[in-house]
């Protein structure tokens, strides 16, 4: 599919992005692992999210659709109640479903295999083997034990301590999960926050799990409830029109029911340290997670430095956060996001790619990006690269750049936000 977007002479209106995917996906693991029946509500319509479905259900899980659209009920399982699947489960191209499934495969006594689409086989996955084999799991992987497919054979799981290599709320998450099988206390030690989603939904079940800084404890044992879910829109797809509404010179764009988490509202914090016009309203907390509606309206930026613990916290919106620093005074600056080259692309070398043909100063670090503000970009062809992030970013960039842009691969953008062109012509129409 391609998709052409000429910039509009105006951008303004109100949108509400779909359900949060990181909370979606946790919504329905979680509850499944738990007792009782649950109501989830404004889940996920992507095709990430709808991978967890099909999985949990291979596995025994019984969910069934509600009449709403995005509304779910779910009977937990508990901790012993899945089944072995009569199949390969397959993931997509989810990592989060991959990586959140193996910590509750890992704990399991019967084997399962799962697998996923090109993109997601090429990802790193020894970071979760190394620590599920040292509670006891025994996992094989492709080359080297590294990549998908992954053979669990679960069970007999012992609690550990462990330090992660890396910020990561799915490698945190998988073990977190894990830890809910196995025989002792298991301790995690984070080099620097990340989201929180998993924490916050298990101590609402009844898990006894204790946060103290960077460091996760978790005592395995307990009987967990289910809880009914109204899922908050997520804040990686609302970055997209937070973006356009501070780069067009003639915009007021506003986003309705999102979650700012902190551990997951860096690029709120980012885009406010480069002088953007951002009014949050209506804040309030449902279900532990904070959530408010966000206004931006076009505003003067200025370069800034996005380094250290600030990017766990908008890893997913570094591509569009660049497009911003296009339209800023001065340079902006990614350090610190080695993480950004295993992700559905090598997101460091597509994003400054794909922005350089549309006439970005942007350079290529090893760890990040350097974007040194033009004031504009103008109309060319790009690429998605089957990333669903920098597909939607090609988009913004289509209402911000002189001329028409046209983006090869838009289909991409359904995997987190099948409504994205949709959102982004209502948008264009108020020109």
């Amino acid at each position: 599919m391609r998709r052409s977007v000429i910039s509009p002479s105006r951008i303004g209106g109100t949108l509400a992005p779909p359900g949060d995917k990181s909370i979606s996906h946790r919504s329905t693991i979680l509850n499944a692992v738990a007792e009782g029946e649950a109501l989830v509500t404004n889940y996920s319509p992507g095709g990430d999210c709808e991978s967890t479905l099909r999985c949990l259900r291979s596995l025994g899980v019984p969910i069934r659709r509600m009449d709403q659209e995005g509304s779910l009920v779910l009977q937990g399982v508990g901790l012993d109640g899945f089944r072995e699947p009569d199949n390969v489960l397959n993931a997509g191209n989810s990592g989060t479903t991959m990586r959140l499934l193996s910590g509750l495969l890992a704990g399991q006594p019967f084997l399962s295999i799962v697998t996923g689409d090109g993109s997601l086989r090429s990802r790193p996955m020894d970071r979760i083997i190394k620590p599920l084999r040292q509670m006891g799991a025994r996992i094989q992987g492709r080359d080297g034990d590294s990549k998908a497919p992954l053979v669990i054979r679960g069970g007999g799981l012992r609690g550990i301590e462990y330090t992660l290599p890396v910020a990561s709320a799915q490698l945190k998450s998988c073990l977190v999960i894990a830890a809910l099988f196995a025989e002792g206390e298991t301790t995690l030690h984070q080099p620097a926050a990340s989201r929180d989603h998993t924490e916050l939904m298990l101590q609402q079940m009844g898990a006894t799990l204790v946060e103290d800084g960077l460091t996760v404890k978790v005592k395995p044992g307990q009987r967990l409830r289910t809880i009914n879910v109204n899922i908050p829109a997520d804040i990686s797809s609302a970055a997209y029109w937070l973006v356009a509404g501070v780069c067009h010179p003639r915009a007021r764009v506003t986003v309705t029911n999102v979650g700012i988490n902190p551990t997951r509202a860096g690029i709120i914090d980012a885009l406010l340290s480069m002088g953007a016009r951002l009014t949050i309203t209506n804040r309030r907390s449902e279900g532990g997670e904070e959530v408010a509606d966000i206004t931006a309206e076009s505003s003067d930026l200025t370069g800034t430095e996005v380094a250290g613990d600030l990017i766990p916290r908008l890893l997913d919106e570094a591509p569009v956060l660049a497009l911003a620093a296009c339209f800023a005074r001065g340079v902006t600056v990614f350090r610190d996001a080695q993480e950004l080259r295993v992700k559905e692309s090598d997101r460091i070398k597509t994003t400054v790619q794909e922005l350089s043909r549309l006439g970005a100063d942007i350079q290529e670090l090893p760890d990040g990006m350097e974007i040194r503000g033009t004031g504009g970009l103008k109309g060319a062809v790009g690429q998605s690269h089957n990333d669903h992030r920098l597909a939607m970013t090609l988009g913004v960039a289509g209402l911000l750049a002189r001329g028409e842009t046209e983006v090869r691969g838009a289909e991409i953008a359904s995997i987190s936000y099948p409504g994205f062109w949709e959102d982004l012509d209502k948008l264009a129409g108020s020109g």
